[in-house]
C-alpha cells in the first residue's frame, strides 16, 4: 500500500504568520545580543554605523539559520528576499525621517514665528533676535523662478517627447541623444551657460528671469525623458481607432494620446519641478543675492530658498543658522505640496 502524498506546502506571499513573526523577532533580538557581545566584550570595534551594519548582517545569518530549521530551501529563499526588501524600505524611510527630523529640530523654533513668513531680511542684522526678519523674499523668489521655469520647460519638454515618440524620423535619435546628455548635465554648467550667453553676451542683468532660464535648462530634459516614457505607454489601439474615425495625427495626439497619458505627464512635470526648486549654483550665478523683497523677476537681484539657505547656514551666528534650517523646512513643505497636488491632479480621468 502506497503512502499518501504529503500535503503541498503553500507559500504565503503577503502578511506574516505567528511563527514567521516570532522568527523575525527572535533573529533580531539574538543578533542584537551577539552584536553587543562582539563590540563590547570580544573585539576592538567601535562606531554606531559599524554596530548597525554588523547587527544587520548577523540578523540575516540568524534568520537564515532559523528558517532552515522550519522550512525547505524554496521557502527560506522567499523569506530572505522578503527580509531584504522590507529592510531596504525601512532603511529609506528611516533616512528620510532622520533628515526631516534633523532639519525640523534645528529650524522649527525659527519657523514657528509669524515674522519668518511675513518679513524679509532687509532690516535684520546678523545679531538680531529670531523674532526679526524672515524668508518671505526667498519664498516669493522661489515661486516666481519656479513658475517661469515650469512655463518654459513643460511645453518644450512635452513637445520634444511627442516628437520623439509620435513623429520620429531621422532627427529623433539625435534629439534623444541630446536630451540624455542634458539629463546628466551638472547644474553649475547650466548656470554658466546662461551667465555666458544671456548675461555677459546679450547684456542682460542678473535677475529672477535669468535664474528661471537656468532652471529651465535643468528641468526640460527631466520632463522630456519622463514624458516620452508615458506617451509610449499609451496603447496603439487608441491611435488606430482615432485614425479609423478620420482623425489627423495632430488631433490624435491632442485629443487621445495626451489626455490618456495625463497622470504620467503630471508626474513628469512634478519631477522636473522638484529638480529645479532645490538648485543653488545656477541661481547663485544668474540671480545674485539680496536681502530685500523683489517681486519683479525681470529687474535686479532676486533670492530663492536654496540660495537663502546657502548664504545663512555658513554664518557663525546661531540665529542665522536657525533661519537657514527654517528655510530648508519650508522648502521641504513646498516640495510636499507639489507632490500632493500632482497626485490629486493625476487621479482625474482623461477628459475631466
Amino acid at each position: 500500500m502506497e503512502a499518501p502524498p504529503e500535503p503541498e506546502l503553500r507559500i504565503r506571499l503577503q502578511g506574516f504568520t505567528r511563527p514567521e513573526l516570532y522568527s523575525v523577532l527572535g533573529a533580531a533580538a539574538g543578533s542584537l545580543g551577539l552584536d553587543w557581545l562582539l563590540y563590547e566584550r570580544l573585539l576592538p570595534f567601535s562606531g554606531a554605523l559599524g554596530f548597525l551594519l554588523c547587527w544587520y548582517l548577523l540578523f540575516l545569518v540568524l534568520y537564515f539559520g532559523v528558517g532552515r530549521l522550519q522550512w525547505d530551501g524554496r521557502v527560506v529563499r522567499e523569506k530572505m528576499v522578503s527580509a531584504l526588501a522590507w529592510s531596504s524600505g525601512l532603511l529609506v524611510v528611516g533616512l528620510i525621517a532622520d533628515q526631516i527630523g534633523y532639519v525640523a529640530a534645528r529650524g522649527l523654533h525659527a519657523a514657528v514665528h509669524l515674522n519668518f513668513l511675513t518679513q524679509s531680511m532687509e532690516h535684520t542684522a546678523a545679531l538680531s533676535p529670531i523674532t526679526s526678519g524672515g524668508a518671505l523674499n526667498a519664498i516669493a523668489g522661489s515661486l516666481e523662478q519656479l513658475g517661469l521655469a515650469t512655463l518654459f520647460a513643460v511645453p518644450l519638454g512635452i513637445a520634444a517627447a511627442v516628437f520623439m515618440s509620435e513623429v520620429g524620423g531621422r532627427f529623433a535619435r539625435p534629439v534623444r541623444t541630446l536630451v540624455e546628455a542634458m539629463t546628466a548635465l551638472p547644474s553649475i554648467v547650466a548656470g554658466l551657460f546662461i551667465l555666458g550667453v544671456v548675461i555677459l553676451t546679450l547684456g542682460a542683468e542678473k535677475s529672477g528671469f535669468a535664474a528661471s532660464l537656468a532652471l529651465t535648462v535643468m528641468m526640460m530634459p527631466i520632463v522630456t525623458r519622463a514624458a516620452e516614457v508615458v506617451v509610449r505607454l499609451v496603447p496603439g489601439t487608441l491611435r488606430e481607432a482615432s485614425y479609423a474615425l478620420g482623425g489627423s495625427q495632430w488631433r490624435t495626439v491632442w485629443n487621445v494620446v495626451l489626455p490618456t497619458a495625463r497622470p504620467g505627464l503630471v508626474t513628469a512635470v512634478v519631477l522636473g519641478m522638484a529638480r529645479g526648486v532645490g538648485e543653488t549654483s545656477p541661481v547663485l550665478l544668474t540671480s545674485g543675492f539680496t536681502a530685500r523683497m523683489n517681486l519683479d523677476p525681470l529687474k535686479d537681484h532676486q533670492v530663492s530658498l536654496p540660495l537663502y539657505i546657502w548664504n545663512y547656514v555658513k554664518q557663525p551666528y546661531p540665529d542665522m543658522v536657525a533661519r537657514a534650517f527654517a528655510a530648508a523646512l519650508t522648502l521641504m513643505v513646498l516640495v510636499l505640496v507639489l507632490f500632493v497636488t500632482a497626485r490629486l491632479l493625476g487621479r482625474r480621468g482623461p477628459g475631466r
